[in-house]
């Protein structure tokens, strides 16, 4: 039987590529909306070129908010083939604009692909998020003080307190927040963005980071969540709107903000794929790297269905008369 891993899922990890390449060529200019603008142009692209009938559920925004990758769009050849194999489709063609623009580390090209309602809708507002790997699985919960979260997941690292590095991102409304984590006694990464990346690297041992917390958006919850699913790790959220239009957003959808969403009810999806190319390297990737002939990438690519995690390194070879240089 036909299935997102088996037909797409390697097919994914070009188009992440060439949005995270084009992305690195705007690297350090300045200009975020730039940047942004032909990631999603090359990831668009590349997905449309894919044997499958998709359809956008997390996107760069509604229709008349983003004339491509909006939510409800439909691409793939075999968009009008109602025997072509349905693909619910979330996107983050370029997270961490501000980190493209300013050459920091963290901007990743991601996306997750998983059978028709496989990926939760999440409207475009705001969400607070705890997210731990594999092995404080379980032992956290979104409504438990900070204090008892910390020393549960020390416990389950067979760590002290002192030992954990939580990320947050650096925005005043996590005052209190990093006010409680240090003073439980835990160390703060503060990121000026990309908590989605965050929180895969939360998941993979060896990177130095233990949890995520905080309020981030809702959309990068759901591909969090995707990646959860494929590493093993835990996602809790709960929609927050934090202004009159979310709030507004989230009464016209009917969406319950009393709701705690667990990782399988943000991605309940048995057939889910996800790849993320890094456009500026961390701990956990290299960034796009330029030569005269050519490029060379840095890939995470994880299939639910295939148990499988791979670290994928590619050179392109435009010119095949430059040598390569290791």
């Amino acid at each position: 039987m036909t299935s997102v891993a088996s037909l797409i899922g390697p097919e994914l990890i070009r188009v992440t590529e060439e949005a995270a390449i084009a992305a690195a060529h705007t690297m350090g200019l300045g200009r975020r909306t730039h940047s942004d603008h032909v990631a999603v142009e090359a990831m668009r692209r590349e997905l449309d070129r894919l044997p499958m009938a998709g359809r956008i559920v997390i996107g760069e925004g509604e229709r008349d908010e983003a004339p491509m990758l909006y939510v409800g769009e439909e691409l793939g050849a075999g968009r009008d083939d109602p025997q072509a194999l349905g693909v619910d489709i979330a996107v983050d063609p370029l997270e961490g604009t501000n980190l493209c623009a300013t050459g920091d580390p963290g901007a990743v090209a991601i996306l997750a692909a998983a059978e028709r309602g496989g990926l939760l809708y999440a409207p475009d507002i705001y969400m607070n998020k705890l997210v731990v790997g594999p092995t404080a699985k379980g032992r956290v919960h979104l409504d438990a003080p900070v204090a008892e979260n910390l020393r549960n997941i020390a416990k389950a690292f067979d760590r002290r307190v002192e030992d954990l590095v939580i990320v947050v991102l650096d925005r005043e409304r996590h005052a209190q927040l990093i006010a409680d984590i240090r003073e439980a006694g835990s160390r703060v990464r503060l990121i000026g963005d990309g908590d989605l990346s965050a929180g895969i690297a939360a998941a993979v041992r060896g990177t130095g980071i233990h949890a995520v917390m905080g309020i981030g958006g809702a959309p990068e919850g759901v591909i969090t969540a995707a990646a959860m699913r494929c590493l093993g790790g835990e996602i809790q959220a709960r929609l927050t709107p934090l202004d009159e239009r979310q709030q507004s957003r989230v009464a016209e959808l009917g969406s319950d903000v009393d709701r705690l969403y667990a990782t399988a009810e943000l991605a309940p999806g048995e057939d889910i794929v996800l790849s993320s190319t890094a456009v500026t390297g961390d701990r956990l990737m290299a960034g796009v790297r330029f030569f005269g002939g050519g490029s060379r990438t840095s890939t995470l690519f994880m299939s639910l269905p295939q148990r499988i995690v791979r670290f994928v390194d590619t050179i392109r070879q435009v010119d095949p008369s430059i040598p390569v240089r290791f």
